[in-house]
């Protein structure tokens, strides 16, 4: 069994090249990634996705990749030389005005004249997408490793939460199919103790019989313990298996919480009624914890 909850983040350099996937991942009830990737990377994200779609089943991935290009050949630096001679003609006439005079250029006007806006433009090369697809598959990789690791150690965690407070249903199960026998018989010494109250000398036992034999009807809640029986042990059944499992428990927990509510509608006792209540309670536990299991 696996939780939802996880994270991981790698980071690798290769050939100049490093790149960093952070995942987080939380509960969900289907798979909801979400990417943020940087511009350059936008053609990399439709393959991004199926890689963690292929290793999540559900639950909301954050999912946050950087890139840094640190090659020698990854940029190139270039003159508009147009503006440069533009600049320096406007520079000599600025002398001229100034001075009186029209020399030939010096070192720090050259210098003045590269530091104007765009005389001097960095532009980036386009990617070498194979090696960044590469990159970013590895990095992905080894951080969805991360993710699912700790989705595992976390999911062994909630079995054990899990299987404690089904086995707490369990228990109160046993407690309430023991005390549904003596519902009837309880009933029918209230009536007695009730016919006694008012004063009544004789009462006819066929006419109580039936009374008791009707509330007995009312009452009887086997099938529904007999479901639940059934319903506990198809959840610890699924609490062992190692594949999507969230969605059935989540069904199951639905079930158990049906069969115990219809039992407290059924028997009018107060005992069952009490453990009906810490019944809900435990359930109510499990439908918590459920909502994290992939």
């Amino acid at each position: 069994m696996r939780s939802m909850t996880g994270y991981g983040r790698r980071q690798i350099s290769r050939d100049g090249r490093e790149m960093t996937v952070e995942i987080k991942t939380v509960n969900h009830r289907f798979l909801d990634v979400s990417i943020r990737l940087p511009r350059a990377l936008s053609f990399a994200e439709d393959a991004l996705r199926k890689q963690i779609a292929a290793a999540l089943r559900r639950g909301h991935a954050d999912v946050s990749v950087t890139y840094v290009n640190l090659r020698q050949d990854a940029r190139e630096v270039r003159l508009d030389e147009g503006l440069a001679l533009q600049y320096k003609e406007a520079l000599l006439n600025a002398r001229l005005i100034a001075r009186g005079e029209r020399s030939s250029i010096r070192d720090e006007d050259v210098a003045w004249i590269v530091q104007q806006p765009d005389v001097m433009q960095v532009t980036v090369k386009e990617e070498d997408q194979e090696a960044v697809l590469s990159l970013l598959r590895d990095t992905a990789g080894a951080a969805l490793a991360d993710v699912t690791a700790m989705r595992d150690r976390e999911g062994e965690a909630l079995k054990a939460d899990l299987s404690f407070h089904l086995d707490e249903v369990a228990r109160l199960r046993e407690e309430i199919a023991r005390l549904a026998p003596g519902v009837p018989k309880a009933y029918q010494e209230k009536m007695q103790a009730r016919v006694k109250e008012l004063g009544v000398q004789e009462i006819d036992p066929q006419r109580l019989a039936q009374e008791v034999a009707l509330m007995a009807d009312r009452c009887a809640i086997d099938e529904e313990l007999s479901r639940l029986e059934s319903h506990i042990s198809q959840m610890r059944g699924a609490l062992q298996a190692r594949d999507e499992v969230g969605r059935r428990l989540d069904f199951l927990t639905q079930e158990l919480n049906r069969e115990v509510n219809t039992i407290g509608s059924k028997a009018s006792d107060a005992e069952i009624t009490k453990l009906v209540v810490q019944g809900k309670s435990e359930i109510e536990k499990l439908r918590e914890q459920v909502q994290n299991v992939e």
